[in-house]
C-alpha cells in the first residue's frame, strides 16, 4: 500500500496514446496516459471508461456532439458509444476502467496496446 503522486509518474514518459497502469483495484486498472492529436473512433462492447483531466483539456467526439473536458473534470463514456479523443495540445489523462479495456476497443491498428506498463 503506497500512495500515488500523480505528477510524479506523469514525468516518467512522454509518449502519447500509450497508456501505464498506475494501479490495481477490484478488477479495474487505474491508468496514466498523455494524449496530443486525434485519436481512432472506436467503442468498447462491454467496458465503460472514466477519464479524469489531471493537467490541460480535450475535447471528445461522440456521434451528435463535441463534449470538452477540462483539467479537475471527468468524463464518463458508457460502453458502446463510439468516441474519439482528440487534444490540441498535450493533455495528462488518469483513466479508471477494467483490466480487460483495450485502449483502442472494437478497432485493432497502430495504437492498439495490449501490454501496458506498471508504473
Amino acid at each position: 500500500m503506497e500512495k500515488i503522486n500523480l505528477a510524479e509518474k506523469l514525468s516518467q514518459f512522454s509518449d502519447y496514446f500509450n497508456p501505464r497502469i498506475a494501479g490495481e483495484l477490484n478488477g479495474q486498472q487505474v491508468k496514466l496516459v498523455k494524449f496530443r492529436g486525434e485519436f481512432v473512433w472506436h467503442h468498447h462492447d462491454n467496458e465503460d471508461e472514466l477519464f479524469y483531466v489531471v493537467k490541460g483539456s480535450f475535447d471528445m467526439h461522440v456521434k451528435d456532439r463535441i463534449i470538452t473536458v477540462n483539467a479537475g473534470e471527468f468524463l464518463i463514456m458508457p460502453r458502446g458509444i463510439e468516441h474519439k479523443p482528440v487534444a490540441h495540445e498535450e493533455v495528462e489523462i488518469m483513466l479508471f476502467e477494467p483490466a480487460s479495456t483495450l485502449n483502442t476497443g472494437n478497432v485493432e491498428n497502430e495504437m492498439t496496446r495490449r501490454e501496458l506498463k506498471h508504473l
